[in-house]
């Protein structure tokens, strides 16, 4: 019984950290697949963190996501990166400007500028980042 009590703390630490657990605990016997992709999406990442990791890695964590939902998992992101390293993979420059300390402009794989983000978007070095930052390309 101790260890059920203590899986129960975890697993409500956990959604809490990700602001789910007021959304579905009156229904913690249902399957995750009759959430909606927002509350999918933060499922995910609370079972991340239940294994606490040193990093979070993000591929186009908000792609399928309404804006309200991305809007949330940002506002995650932004609270968890003062506890945890995350590497986020967006398509998005709003988003990452939004949210990046650090940021490495990729082209055709291959790296074309990387440093502080207040640098790369406010004053890129190289001429393809002033392009794409310029919106001449996405």
């Amino acid at each position: 019984m101790r260890n059920r009590k203590q899986l129960n703390r975890i697993v409500e630490h956990y959604l809490q950290a990700v602001g789910l657990w007021d959304e579905v605990k009156d229904r913690l016997q249902t399957p995750a697949a009759k959430l909606s992709i927002g509350q999918q999406q933060r499922l995910c990442l609370a079972r991340g963190l239940a294994v606490e990791p040193q990093f979070i890695l993000a591929d186009e964590a908000t792609s399928a996501l309404d804006p309200i939902s991305s809007r949330l998992i940002e506002e995650l992101f932004v609270k968890l990166k003062e506890e945890y390293a995350i590497v986020l993979v967006t398509h998005t420059l709003r988003q990452a400007r939004r949210i990046a300390d650090h940021v490495v402009f990729m082209y055709l794989g291959e790296v074309i500028e990387e440093g502080p983000a207040s640098e790369v978007f406010g004053n890129p070095k190289q001429e393809l980042t002033k392009k794409y930052l310029e919106g001449a390309f996405s």
